[in-house]
Protein backbone atom coordinates (compact mmCIF):
# COMPACT_ATOMS: atom_id res chain seq x y z
CA UNK A 1 0.00 0.00 0.00
CA UNK A 2 2.79 2.41 0.92
CA UNK A 3 4.51 1.70 -2.40
CA UNK A 4 1.31 2.55 -4.27
CA UNK A 5 0.98 5.82 -2.35
CA UNK A 6 4.62 6.69 -3.07
CA UNK A 7 4.16 6.10 -6.79
CA UNK A 8 1.03 8.19 -6.86
CA UNK A 9 2.65 11.07 -4.92
CA UNK A 10 5.71 10.95 -7.20
CA UNK A 11 3.52 11.04 -10.33
CA UNK A 12 1.48 13.95 -8.95
CA UNK A 13 4.60 15.97 -8.13
CA UNK A 14 6.08 15.27 -11.55
CA UNK A 15 2.84 16.28 -13.21
CA UNK A 16 2.82 19.53 -11.26
CA UNK A 17 6.42 20.33 -12.15
CA UNK A 18 5.89 19.69 -15.86
CA UNK A 19 2.38 21.22 -16.05
CA UNK A 20 0.67 17.93 -16.92
CA UNK A 21 -2.87 17.02 -15.88
CA UNK A 22 -2.97 15.18 -12.57
CA UNK A 23 -3.59 11.43 -13.07
CA UNK A 24 -6.27 10.97 -10.41
CA UNK A 25 -8.67 8.11 -10.94
CA UNK A 26 -12.29 8.26 -9.69
CA UNK A 27 -11.37 5.58 -7.19
CA UNK A 28 -8.77 7.83 -5.60
CA UNK A 29 -10.35 11.27 -5.72
CA UNK A 30 -8.45 13.91 -3.78
CA UNK A 31 -10.51 16.46 -1.94
CA UNK A 32 -9.95 19.75 -0.16
CA UNK A 33 -12.78 18.98 2.24
CA UNK A 34 -12.00 18.91 6.00
CA UNK A 35 -10.09 15.83 7.06
CA UNK A 36 -11.65 13.14 9.18
CA UNK A 37 -10.36 12.53 12.68
CA UNK A 38 -8.40 9.53 11.43
CA UNK A 39 -6.85 11.53 8.60
CA UNK A 40 -5.78 14.36 10.88
CA UNK A 41 -2.86 12.49 12.36
CA UNK A 42 0.48 11.33 11.01
CA UNK A 43 1.71 8.21 12.75
CA UNK A 44 4.82 8.38 14.89
CA UNK A 45 6.14 5.10 13.51
CA UNK A 46 8.91 6.94 11.70
CA UNK A 47 10.28 8.44 14.90
CA UNK A 48 8.84 11.91 14.32
CA UNK A 49 6.78 13.80 16.84
CA UNK A 50 3.10 13.20 16.11
CA UNK A 51 1.67 16.06 14.09
CA UNK A 52 -1.98 17.00 14.05
CA UNK A 53 -3.78 19.57 11.94
CA UNK A 54 -5.48 20.53 15.17
CA UNK A 55 -2.39 22.61 15.84
CA UNK A 56 -3.34 24.72 12.83
CA UNK A 57 -6.13 27.30 13.26
CA UNK A 58 -9.29 25.67 11.99
CA UNK A 59 -12.36 27.28 10.46
CA UNK A 60 -15.38 25.04 10.00
CA UNK A 61 -18.02 25.76 7.39
CA UNK A 62 -21.09 26.73 9.40
CA UNK A 63 -23.31 24.67 7.07
CA UNK A 64 -21.55 21.44 8.07
CA UNK A 65 -21.78 22.01 11.85
CA UNK A 66 -24.45 20.37 14.01
CA UNK A 67 -27.04 22.54 15.77
CA UNK A 68 -28.87 21.54 18.94
CA UNK A 69 -32.49 21.95 19.88
CA UNK A 70 -33.36 23.17 23.38
CA UNK A 71 -34.25 19.61 24.41
CA UNK A 72 -30.99 18.16 23.08
CA UNK A 73 -28.94 20.86 24.79
CA UNK A 74 -30.65 20.10 28.13
CA UNK A 75 -30.14 16.34 27.69
CA UNK A 76 -26.44 16.76 26.95
CA UNK A 77 -26.02 18.92 30.06
CA UNK A 78 -27.77 16.26 32.16
CA UNK A 79 -25.50 13.59 30.68
CA UNK A 80 -22.35 15.60 31.34
CA UNK A 81 -23.34 16.29 34.95
CA UNK A 82 -24.73 12.82 35.51
CA UNK A 83 -23.02 9.64 34.32
CA UNK A 84 -20.01 11.53 32.90
CA UNK A 85 -19.10 13.06 36.23
CA UNK A 86 -18.84 16.78 35.44
CA UNK A 87 -19.89 19.30 38.07
CA UNK A 88 -21.62 22.60 37.33
CA UNK A 89 -18.61 24.62 38.44
CA UNK A 90 -16.28 22.61 36.15
CA UNK A 91 -18.45 23.24 33.11
CA UNK A 92 -18.90 26.89 34.06
CA UNK A 93 -15.15 27.36 34.39
CA UNK A 94 -14.51 25.81 30.98
CA UNK A 95 -17.33 27.80 29.39
CA UNK A 96 -16.17 31.11 30.87
CA UNK A 97 -12.59 30.45 29.78
CA UNK A 98 -13.89 29.70 26.26
CA UNK A 99 -15.70 33.04 26.16
CA UNK A 100 -12.63 34.94 27.38
CA UNK A 101 -10.32 33.31 24.83
CA UNK A 102 -12.82 34.00 22.04
CA UNK A 103 -12.89 37.68 23.00
CA UNK A 104 -9.09 37.75 23.10
CA UNK A 105 -8.92 36.18 19.60
CA UNK A 106 -10.63 39.19 18.01
CA UNK A 107 -10.73 42.14 20.40
CA UNK A 108 -7.20 42.84 21.61
CA UNK A 109 -6.80 44.61 24.97
CA UNK A 110 -4.73 47.39 23.41
CA UNK A 111 -7.91 48.67 21.72
CA UNK A 112 -10.78 46.92 23.51
CA UNK A 113 -9.64 46.89 27.13
CA UNK A 114 -12.83 48.17 28.83
CA UNK A 115 -15.25 45.27 29.17
CA UNK A 116 -18.69 45.26 30.76
CA UNK A 117 -20.04 41.81 31.61
CA UNK A 118 -23.82 41.89 32.12
CA UNK A 119 -24.67 38.72 34.03
CA UNK A 120 -28.03 37.12 34.59
CA UNK A 121 -29.05 35.02 37.62
CA UNK A 122 -28.43 31.59 36.08
CA UNK A 123 -25.60 29.52 34.65
CA UNK A 124 -25.18 31.88 31.71
CA UNK A 125 -24.49 34.67 34.17
CA UNK A 126 -21.97 32.45 35.94
CA UNK A 127 -20.20 31.93 32.61
CA UNK A 128 -19.99 35.70 32.30
CA UNK A 129 -18.48 36.07 35.79
CA UNK A 130 -15.83 33.45 35.01
CA UNK A 131 -15.10 35.10 31.65
CA UNK A 132 -14.61 38.46 33.36
CA UNK A 133 -12.13 36.97 35.79
CA UNK A 134 -10.07 35.44 32.98
CA UNK A 135 -10.22 38.65 30.96
CA UNK A 136 -8.79 40.51 33.95
CA UNK A 137 -5.82 38.15 33.93
CA UNK A 138 -5.52 38.57 30.15
CA UNK A 139 -4.91 42.30 30.62
CA UNK A 140 -8.45 43.68 30.14
CA UNK A 141 -10.29 46.00 32.55
CA UNK A 142 -13.62 44.29 33.20
CA UNK A 143 -16.59 45.66 35.10
CA UNK A 144 -19.62 43.64 36.19
CA UNK A 145 -23.32 44.44 36.12
CA UNK A 146 -24.99 41.69 38.14
CA UNK A 147 -28.50 42.88 39.13
CA UNK A 148 -30.07 39.64 40.37
CA UNK A 149 -27.49 37.94 42.55
CA UNK A 150 -28.08 34.48 43.95
CA UNK A 151 -27.01 33.22 47.35
CA UNK A 152 -25.70 29.90 46.00
CA UNK A 153 -22.11 29.30 47.06
CA UNK A 154 -20.90 28.78 43.49
CA UNK A 155 -21.96 32.29 42.51
CA UNK A 156 -20.98 34.03 45.74
CA UNK A 157 -17.56 32.44 45.36
CA UNK A 158 -17.20 33.89 41.86
CA UNK A 159 -18.20 37.32 43.17
CA UNK A 160 -15.60 37.04 45.94
CA UNK A 161 -12.91 36.10 43.43
CA UNK A 162 -13.71 39.15 41.30
CA UNK A 163 -13.82 41.47 44.30
CA UNK A 164 -10.41 40.19 45.40
CA UNK A 165 -9.09 41.36 42.01
CA UNK A 166 -10.70 44.79 42.55
CA UNK A 167 -13.01 44.25 39.58
CA UNK A 168 -15.76 46.87 39.98
CA UNK A 169 -19.45 45.95 40.19
CA UNK A 170 -21.81 48.49 38.64
CA UNK A 171 -25.53 48.72 39.37
CA UNK A 172 -28.04 49.15 36.57
CA UNK A 173 -28.78 52.66 37.82
CA UNK A 174 -25.10 53.62 37.64
CA UNK A 175 -24.58 52.46 34.07
CA UNK A 176 -23.72 55.45 31.84
CA UNK A 177 -26.41 56.66 29.50
CA UNK A 178 -24.01 56.23 26.59
CA UNK A 179 -22.33 52.86 27.08
CA UNK A 180 -19.77 53.64 24.36
CA UNK A 181 -18.19 56.31 26.55
CA UNK A 182 -17.01 53.85 29.22
CA UNK A 183 -16.89 50.47 27.48
CA UNK A 184 -15.39 48.86 24.37
CA UNK A 185 -16.92 45.38 24.75
CA UNK A 186 -20.16 44.21 26.35
CA UNK A 187 -20.49 40.56 27.26
CA UNK A 188 -24.13 39.54 27.07
CA UNK A 189 -24.35 36.74 29.65
CA UNK A 190 -27.94 37.35 30.71
CA UNK A 191 -29.98 34.37 29.53
CA UNK A 192 -28.99 30.88 28.34
CA UNK A 193 -30.68 28.12 26.39
CA UNK A 194 -33.01 27.15 29.26
CA UNK A 195 -34.66 30.58 29.35
CA UNK A 196 -38.14 31.01 27.90
CA UNK A 197 -40.80 33.68 28.07
CA UNK A 198 -40.42 37.45 28.05
CA UNK A 199 -37.50 39.09 29.90
CA UNK A 200 -38.49 40.73 33.17
CA UNK A 201 -37.10 43.88 34.83
CA UNK A 202 -34.38 44.99 34.96
CA UNK A 203 -33.18 42.80 32.10
CA UNK A 204 -35.90 43.89 29.68
CA UNK A 205 -34.67 47.49 29.86
CA UNK A 206 -31.02 46.40 29.56
CA UNK A 207 -31.79 44.35 26.45
CA UNK A 208 -33.60 47.31 24.89
CA UNK A 209 -30.50 49.44 25.48
CA UNK A 210 -28.29 46.83 23.86
CA UNK A 211 -30.61 46.73 20.84
CA UNK A 212 -29.92 50.41 20.14
CA UNK A 213 -26.12 50.17 20.12
CA UNK A 214 -24.37 50.95 16.85
CA UNK A 215 -20.67 50.16 16.21
CA UNK A 216 -19.26 50.53 19.72
CA UNK A 217 -19.22 48.96 22.15
CA UNK A 218 -19.21 45.57 20.44
CA UNK A 219 -21.52 42.93 21.88
CA UNK A 220 -20.38 39.38 22.64
CA UNK A 221 -23.27 37.04 23.39
CA UNK A 222 -22.71 33.89 25.43
CA UNK A 223 -24.39 30.86 23.81
CA UNK A 224 -27.74 32.61 23.16
CA UNK A 225 -28.18 36.31 22.35
CA UNK A 226 -30.40 37.47 25.21
CA UNK A 227 -34.02 37.89 24.16
CA UNK A 228 -33.69 35.42 21.27
CA UNK A 229 -35.69 32.22 21.13
CA UNK A 230 -33.30 29.29 21.60
CA UNK A 231 -34.51 27.63 18.39
CA UNK A 232 -36.21 30.32 16.31
CA UNK A 233 -33.66 33.04 16.98
CA UNK A 234 -34.71 36.69 16.72
CA UNK A 235 -38.06 35.65 15.28
CA UNK A 236 -39.83 38.89 16.18
CA UNK A 237 -37.06 41.11 14.86
CA UNK A 238 -35.51 44.07 16.59
CA UNK A 239 -33.48 41.91 18.98
CA UNK A 240 -29.84 42.21 19.99
CA UNK A 241 -27.47 42.10 17.02
CA UNK A 242 -24.27 40.75 18.59
CA UNK A 243 -20.93 41.19 16.85
CA UNK A 244 -19.72 37.88 18.29
CA UNK A 245 -21.56 34.75 19.35
CA UNK A 246 -19.75 32.18 21.48
CA UNK A 247 -21.72 28.94 21.26
CA UNK A 248 -21.04 26.46 24.07
CA UNK A 249 -20.91 22.65 23.75
CA UNK A 250 -22.48 22.94 20.27
CA UNK A 251 -24.35 25.76 18.50
CA UNK A 252 -28.05 25.98 19.26
CA UNK A 253 -30.58 26.22 16.43
CA UNK A 254 -30.91 29.97 16.90
CA UNK A 255 -27.26 30.36 15.86
CA UNK A 256 -28.34 29.71 12.25
CA UNK A 257 -29.87 33.20 12.37
CA UNK A 258 -26.66 34.80 13.60
CA UNK A 259 -25.31 37.19 10.97
CA UNK A 260 -22.52 38.87 12.90
CA UNK A 261 -18.88 38.67 11.81
CA UNK A 262 -17.53 36.37 14.53
CA UNK A 263 -18.99 33.01 15.53
CA UNK A 264 -16.91 30.84 17.87
CA UNK A 265 -17.50 27.48 19.51
CA UNK A 266 -16.28 26.97 23.07
CA UNK A 267 -16.58 24.44 25.85
CA UNK A 268 -13.99 21.89 24.93
CA UNK A 269 -15.51 19.10 26.97
CA UNK A 270 -17.74 17.04 24.66
CA UNK A 271 -16.66 13.37 24.93
CA UNK A 272 -16.86 11.03 21.90
CA UNK A 273 -19.78 9.11 23.37
CA UNK A 274 -21.95 12.23 23.46
CA UNK A 275 -20.84 13.33 20.00
CA UNK A 276 -21.70 9.89 18.63
CA UNK A 277 -25.08 9.66 20.38
CA UNK A 278 -26.25 13.02 19.06
CA UNK A 279 -24.39 12.67 15.74
CA UNK A 280 -22.57 15.92 16.40
CA UNK A 281 -20.39 17.33 13.65
CA UNK A 282 -18.12 19.80 15.44
CA UNK A 283 -14.90 21.50 14.33
CA UNK A 284 -11.56 20.48 15.80
CA UNK A 285 -10.05 22.87 18.31
CA UNK A 286 -6.67 24.27 17.22
CA UNK A 287 -3.74 23.30 19.43
CA UNK A 288 -4.47 24.05 23.08
CA UNK A 289 -7.13 26.66 22.33
CA UNK A 290 -10.45 26.69 24.17
CA UNK A 291 -12.30 28.16 21.20
CA UNK A 292 -12.58 27.59 17.45
CA UNK A 293 -14.08 29.81 14.77
CA UNK A 294 -17.16 28.63 12.90
CA UNK A 295 -17.46 29.87 9.35
CA UNK A 296 -15.11 32.16 7.50
CA UNK A 297 -13.72 35.29 9.12
CA UNK A 298 -15.23 38.51 7.81
CA UNK A 299 -13.71 40.25 4.83
CA UNK A 300 -11.55 43.11 5.97
CA UNK A 301 -10.21 46.27 4.45
CA UNK A 302 -6.50 45.61 4.73
CA UNK A 303 -5.73 49.31 4.37
CA UNK A 304 -7.78 49.99 7.50
CA UNK A 305 -6.05 47.36 9.65
CA UNK A 306 -3.98 49.03 12.34
CA UNK A 307 -3.20 48.89 16.05
CA UNK A 308 -2.80 51.94 18.23
CA UNK A 309 0.18 50.93 20.37
CA UNK A 310 0.19 51.78 24.05
CA UNK A 311 3.59 51.48 25.76
CA UNK A 312 5.58 53.27 28.46
CA UNK A 313 7.76 56.03 27.04
CA UNK A 314 11.32 55.00 26.28
CA UNK A 315 13.39 58.05 27.23
CA UNK A 316 17.07 58.71 26.56
CA UNK A 317 18.17 58.20 30.14
CA UNK A 318 16.46 54.77 30.17
CA UNK A 319 18.48 53.38 27.27
CA UNK A 320 21.65 51.44 28.03
CA UNK A 321 24.82 52.83 26.47
CA UNK A 322 25.80 49.31 25.37
CA UNK A 323 23.29 47.91 22.84
CA UNK A 324 24.05 44.31 23.81
CA UNK A 325 23.03 45.13 27.38
CA UNK A 326 19.89 46.85 26.08
CA UNK A 327 19.07 43.80 23.97
CA UNK A 328 19.62 41.48 26.94
CA UNK A 329 17.29 43.62 29.05
CA UNK A 330 14.51 43.46 26.46
CA UNK A 331 15.12 39.79 25.73
CA UNK A 332 14.91 38.88 29.43
CA UNK A 333 11.69 40.88 29.79
CA UNK A 334 10.17 39.06 26.80
CA UNK A 335 11.12 35.69 28.32
CA UNK A 336 9.67 36.73 31.69
CA UNK A 337 6.44 37.74 29.94
CA UNK A 338 6.08 34.18 28.65
CA UNK A 339 6.15 35.09 24.96
CA UNK A 340 6.30 32.14 22.56
CA UNK A 341 9.68 31.55 20.90
CA UNK A 342 11.28 34.74 22.15
CA UNK A 343 14.44 33.72 20.30
CA UNK A 344 12.74 33.57 16.88
CA UNK A 345 14.27 36.08 14.47
CA UNK A 346 13.98 36.98 10.81
CA UNK A 347 17.31 36.49 9.07
CA UNK A 348 17.77 38.47 5.86
CA UNK A 349 20.60 37.75 3.43
CA UNK A 350 21.55 38.73 -0.11
CA UNK A 351 23.44 36.76 -2.72
CA UNK A 352 26.20 38.01 -5.05
CA UNK A 353 23.51 39.43 -7.36
CA UNK A 354 22.12 41.49 -4.45
CA UNK A 355 18.84 39.58 -4.45
CA UNK A 356 17.50 39.50 -0.88
CA UNK A 357 15.75 36.65 0.91
CA UNK A 358 14.40 36.29 4.45
CA UNK A 359 13.37 33.45 6.71
CA UNK A 360 12.73 32.78 10.40
CA UNK A 361 15.48 31.07 12.38
CA UNK A 362 16.21 30.61 16.08
CA UNK A 363 18.84 32.56 17.97
CA UNK A 364 21.03 30.13 19.90
CA UNK A 365 23.23 32.53 21.83
CA UNK A 366 24.48 36.09 22.02
CA UNK A 367 27.14 38.10 23.84
CA UNK A 368 29.55 40.93 23.12
CA UNK A 369 31.08 38.77 20.36
CA UNK A 370 27.89 38.47 18.33
CA UNK A 371 24.60 36.67 17.67
CA UNK A 372 24.64 32.95 16.87
CA UNK A 373 22.47 30.53 14.88
CA UNK A 374 23.04 27.12 13.28
CA UNK A 375 22.09 25.75 9.90
CA UNK A 376 23.13 23.75 6.86
CA UNK A 377 25.96 25.61 5.11
CA UNK A 378 24.60 24.46 1.72
CA UNK A 379 21.13 25.89 2.32
CA UNK A 380 19.89 29.06 0.61
CA UNK A 381 20.96 31.24 3.53
CA UNK A 382 24.29 29.42 3.78
CA UNK A 383 24.89 29.94 0.06
CA UNK A 384 23.98 33.62 0.30
CA UNK A 385 26.34 34.17 3.23
CA UNK A 386 29.22 32.47 1.41
CA UNK A 387 28.73 34.92 -1.46
CA UNK A 388 27.95 38.00 0.63
CA UNK A 389 28.89 37.61 4.32
CA UNK A 390 26.59 40.32 5.67
CA UNK A 391 23.12 39.92 7.17
CA UNK A 392 20.32 41.59 9.09
CA UNK A 393 18.35 40.17 12.01
CA UNK A 394 14.90 41.25 13.19
CA UNK A 395 13.27 40.33 16.49
CA UNK A 396 9.57 41.18 16.93
CA UNK A 397 7.85 40.81 20.29
CA UNK A 398 4.26 41.69 19.45
CA UNK A 399 2.77 41.57 22.93
CA UNK A 400 5.35 44.07 24.17
CA UNK A 401 5.14 46.42 21.15
CA UNK A 402 8.86 45.99 20.57
CA UNK A 403 11.22 45.10 17.75
CA UNK A 404 14.99 45.09 17.40
CA UNK A 405 16.98 45.31 14.15
CA UNK A 406 20.61 44.17 14.06
CA UNK A 407 23.02 44.36 11.12
CA UNK A 408 26.61 43.33 10.60
CA UNK A 409 29.15 41.02 8.99
CA UNK A 410 28.78 37.26 9.43
CA UNK A 411 31.39 34.56 9.92
CA UNK A 412 31.30 30.81 10.38
CA UNK A 413 31.83 29.52 13.88
CA UNK A 414 34.68 27.18 14.69
CA UNK A 415 34.23 23.47 14.09
CA UNK A 416 34.62 22.86 17.82
CA UNK A 417 31.77 25.27 18.69
CA UNK A 418 29.52 23.68 16.07
CA UNK A 419 30.34 20.17 17.29
CA UNK A 420 29.58 21.10 20.91
CA UNK A 421 26.20 22.57 20.02
CA UNK A 422 25.29 19.77 17.62
CA UNK A 423 25.78 17.10 20.28
CA UNK A 424 23.77 19.11 22.81
CA UNK A 425 20.67 18.77 20.59
CA UNK A 426 18.12 15.95 20.96
CA UNK A 427 19.24 12.87 19.03
CA UNK A 428 16.22 13.17 16.75
CA UNK A 429 17.30 16.69 15.78
CA UNK A 430 20.84 15.46 15.12
CA UNK A 431 19.50 12.80 12.76
CA UNK A 432 17.20 15.35 11.16
CA UNK A 433 20.22 17.53 10.33
CA UNK A 434 21.78 14.59 8.46
CA UNK A 435 18.55 13.70 6.64
CA UNK A 436 17.75 17.22 5.48
CA UNK A 437 19.78 18.43 2.54
CA UNK A 438 18.29 21.80 3.28
CA UNK A 439 16.80 23.79 0.36
CA UNK A 440 17.33 20.90 -2.09
CA UNK A 441 14.40 19.34 -3.95
CA UNK A 442 13.03 16.02 -2.61
CA UNK A 443 10.60 13.72 -4.51
CA UNK A 444 8.35 13.26 -1.47
CA UNK A 445 8.13 13.26 2.31
CA UNK A 446 8.50 9.47 2.37
CA UNK A 447 12.15 9.92 1.33
CA UNK A 448 12.81 11.89 4.50
CA UNK A 449 10.89 9.40 6.63
CA UNK A 450 12.71 6.39 5.24
CA UNK A 451 16.19 7.85 5.73
CA UNK A 452 15.27 9.07 9.20
CA UNK A 453 14.00 5.60 10.13
CA UNK A 454 17.12 3.97 8.76
CA UNK A 455 19.46 6.28 10.71
CA UNK A 456 17.38 5.94 13.88
CA UNK A 457 17.91 2.16 13.74
CA UNK A 458 21.60 2.60 12.94
CA UNK A 459 22.22 4.72 16.03
CA UNK A 460 19.72 2.99 18.32
CA UNK A 461 22.63 1.63 20.37
CA UNK A 462 23.31 5.13 21.69
CA UNK A 463 26.53 5.60 19.74
CA UNK A 464 27.69 9.09 18.81
CA UNK A 465 25.88 10.59 15.82
CA UNK A 466 28.47 12.37 13.65
CA UNK A 467 27.86 16.00 12.75
CA UNK A 468 27.51 16.57 9.01
CA UNK A 469 30.46 18.47 7.54
CA UNK A 470 28.08 20.91 5.88
CA UNK A 471 26.31 21.83 9.11
CA UNK A 472 27.37 24.40 11.69
CA UNK A 473 27.01 27.82 13.18
CA UNK A 474 27.14 31.41 12.02
CA UNK A 475 27.93 34.45 14.13
CA UNK A 476 26.83 37.97 13.23
CA UNK A 477 29.09 40.69 14.64
CA UNK A 478 26.80 43.73 15.02
CA UNK A 479 27.74 47.16 13.77
CA UNK A 480 24.18 48.52 13.98
CA UNK A 481 21.23 48.10 16.36
CA UNK A 482 17.85 49.75 16.27
CA UNK A 483 15.43 49.46 19.20
CA UNK A 484 11.79 50.26 18.40
CA UNK A 485 8.91 50.60 20.85
CA UNK A 486 5.39 51.30 19.58
CA UNK A 487 3.59 54.38 20.87
CA UNK A 488 0.15 55.97 20.34
CA UNK A 489 -0.55 57.87 17.11
CA UNK A 490 2.52 56.31 15.47
CA UNK A 491 4.89 58.49 17.52
CA UNK A 492 7.10 55.49 18.21
CA UNK A 493 10.37 55.48 20.16
CA UNK A 494 13.36 54.55 17.98
CA UNK A 495 17.02 54.46 19.01
CA UNK A 496 19.80 53.77 16.54
CA UNK A 497 23.16 52.46 17.77
CA UNK A 498 26.01 52.67 15.25
CA UNK A 499 29.52 51.36 15.87
CA UNK A 500 32.56 53.56 15.25
CA UNK A 501 36.26 52.80 15.49
CA UNK A 502 36.97 55.72 17.84
CA UNK A 503 35.14 56.61 21.01
CA UNK A 504 32.83 59.51 21.69
CA UNK A 505 32.28 61.12 25.07
CA UNK A 506 28.55 61.45 25.87
CA UNK A 507 27.30 64.88 27.01
CA UNK A 508 23.79 65.28 28.43
CA UNK A 509 21.95 68.44 27.35
CA UNK A 510 18.42 69.78 27.22
CA UNK A 511 18.12 68.48 23.68
CA UNK A 512 19.12 64.96 24.70
CA UNK A 513 22.33 63.01 24.20
CA UNK A 514 25.22 64.63 22.34
CA UNK A 515 28.74 63.36 21.79
CA UNK A 516 32.25 64.76 21.38
CA UNK A 517 35.07 62.89 19.66
CA UNK A 518 37.99 61.81 21.83
CA UNK A 519 40.88 59.41 21.71
CA UNK A 520 40.26 55.93 23.05
CA UNK A 521 38.49 52.64 22.44
CA UNK A 522 35.76 51.94 19.85
CA UNK A 523 32.29 52.95 20.95
CA UNK A 524 28.61 53.10 20.02
CA UNK A 525 26.85 56.31 18.96
CA UNK A 526 23.21 56.53 20.07
CA UNK A 527 20.69 58.64 18.14
CA UNK A 528 16.94 58.99 18.50
CA UNK A 529 15.19 58.59 15.16
CA UNK A 530 11.93 60.10 14.01
CA UNK A 531 9.19 57.45 13.93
Amino acid sequence: MRTVIRRRVTRMISAFLFQQPLPISPKHQYSLLPLTTTQRFLTASHGFRTLSTKSIPNMQDSASVSYLSQREAAEIDETLMGPLGFSVDQLMELAGLSVATSVAEVYKPCEYSRVLAICGPGNNGGDGLVAARHLHHFGYKPSICYPKRTSKSLYTGLVTQLESLSVPFVSVEDLPEDLSVDFDVIIDAIFGFSFHGAPRPPFDAIIRRLQTLQKRPVIVSVDIPSGWHVEDGDHEGGGIKPDMLVSLTAPKLCAKSFSGPHHFLGGRFVPPSVAEKYKLELPSYPGTSMCVRIGKPPKVDISAMRVNYVSPELLEDQVESDPVLQFRKWFDEAVAAGLRETNAMALSTTNKDRKPSSRMVLLKGFDENGFVWFTNYESKKGSDLSENPFAALLFYWEDMNRQVRIEGPVERMSEEESENYYHSRPRGSQIGAIVSKQSSVVPGRHVLYDEYEELTKKYSDGSVIPKPKNWGGFRLKPNLFEFWQGQPSRLHDRYLFTYIAVSWRPIRSLSGLQYSLQEGNPAWIIRRLAP
